[in-house]
């Protein structure tokens, strides 16, 4: 990115057949939805972190979500964030490069993007990135 090293507030935005050739290439998929909607469908081999959690009363942030994600990827790993719209992905991506995570990009218009580009039914082995064992 750039000399700042994710001290900027401007995420880096990628729209979905940008992210499958990054995913292609070695990137990481973090899914950063609730474990309730990544239940529900997920690009196959995707981390999910959920960036927030439903309470009764409203959505709120995930306390722990930077040390999850620290638990699973390096600063220096190639990240590409989404969560189902682009907002949440959006929040967690300016949060990680303020962590100092070099490498990561938001997928303009989330899964559901994904979804619409018709590429959930595609070989998911050769699109997701491999969890860390």
């Amino acid at each position: 990115m750039d000399s700042s090293k994710g001290t900027s507030n401007e995420a880096k935005g990628v729209d979905v057949y940008t992210a499958k050739g990054l995913l292609a290439t070695g990137y990481r998929y973090l899914d950063v939805r609730t474990n309730e909607e990544f239940e529900k469908g997920h690009v196959e081999g995707a981390l999910n972190i959920p960036y927030m959690f439903i309470t009764e009363e409203a959505r709120v942030k995930n306390p722990n979500f930077i040390g999850q994600v620290l638990e699973v990827c390096k600063k220096e790993d190639h990240l590409v964030v989404a969560c189902n719209k682009g907002g949440r992905g959006l929040k967690a991506t300016i949060d990680l490069q303020h962590e100092g995570f070099e490498d990561v990009a938001n997928i303009e218009g989330g899964y559901s993007a994904w979804i619409d580009a018709g590429f959930a039914g595609e070989n998911a082995e050769k699109l997701a990135c491999k969890s860390r064992p």
